[in-house]
């Protein structure tokens, strides 16, 4: 039975996908499509997950993904492909090892709106060549590389890394990110304290994405000259302090992010995340910060090539 509604109603322009509503809400249409939306009776485009209005067209920068991971390895072209369409315009893939580093560059060479990230997550520290640093410092220097990333401190599991040899591998990226004037994406769990001793100490130019941290916290990050990152755990049920910091933190240093293919939003919670899904984290931030969605994308997006130092 085809919904009905008293609202206008307008397909998808791209796919023609019938009547579907718009009221400048985030709606749920009988065959379970999401949709967020702009104008009254304006069509978008459905890209198969979900409605993008006009308006968010080449507006979404996703500022940490992982597109490197096994999770993409059966449709990672396909999926590239179509992102554009779903209203991506840029993407940072950002490398955790050393292996993944080299398919961040791979996969930047490889697409024009797609650049690199390197360095060693806390959880790969363990076990590193002896040359892992020459290594990363190489690929630093490489032309699509806008950041030393996916780098940082995480003390929730007990089998991790010693606490020294996380901070010491932390610290030397942090130096190398300096000496090669390029900003840092900070990984932070469970670490809040030695993470911050650290900014404090040497002062980079960072992002701490997926940001877990108190309101205070922010505003120390902020008063450093540092962004915070948000993804899809801003709009999880249970999603407290992030909702008061999305609130709180100022809009000129918040920037959107994935984590894909990690971390998805409401309504696709706990299935493979990818870059067209940070529509609904910007509608939800949007919604806490009572301004319009496109508002919150197009500063957002200006915040990001502020951040990396890139050119739209």
């Amino acid at each position: 039975m085809p919904y009905s509604s008293p609202l206008i109603e307008r397909g998808c322009i791209k796919c023609l996908n019938p009547r579907v509503p718009f009221d400048g809400k985030l709606l749920t249409t009988t065959n379970g499509c999401k949709a967020v939306t702009y104008k009254k009776g304006e069509g978008g485009y459905c890209a198969g997950r979900g409605i993008l209005p006009v308006a968010f067209m080449n507006q979404i920068f996703d500022t940490h993904a992982h597109y490197d991971s096994e999770s993409f390895d059966e449709d990672r072209e396909q999926l590239l492909a179509g992102l554009p369409a779903r209203g991506v315009c840029h993407v940072i893939n950002v490398g955790a090892s050393l292996a993944g580093c080299y398919a961040s560059l791979k996969l930047a060479a490889q697409y024009s709106w797609i650049h690199a990230a390197v360095g060693i997550h806390p959880e790969d520290c363990m076990g590193l060549p002896e040359d892992w640093f020459e290594q990363v410092q190489r690929m630093s220097q490489e032309e699509k590389v806008v950041a030393i990333g996916e780098i940082g401190l995480d003390y929730h599991y007990e089998d991790m890394a010693p606490r020294q040899v996380q901070r010491d591998v932390f610290e030397r990226q942090i130096l190398l990110a300096k000496e090669q004037n390029l900003p840092i994406i900070v990984h932070d769990r469970d670490a809040h304290g030695d993470t911050m001793a650290l900014l404090r100490k040497h002062r980079p130019r960072a992002v701490v994405h997926c940001f877990s941290g108190s309101v205070e916290m922010m505003r120390e990050l902020v008063s450093l000259g540092m962004y915070v990152g948000l993804g899809g755990a801003v709009t999880f049920k249970n999603a407290r302090v992030p909702v008061e910091v999305a609130r709180q933190v100022p809009i000129d240093r918040l920037l959107l992010e994935t984590d894909a293919p990690y971390m998805a939003p409401v309504p696709y919670r706990g299935k493979r995340c990818d870059s067209g899904l940070i529509a609904y984290t910007a509608a939800k931030i949007a919604e806490i910060r009572g301004v319009e969605t496109e508002t919150l994308l197009a500063q957002t997006k200006e915040n990001a090539y502020r951040f990396f130092r890139l050119e739209e």
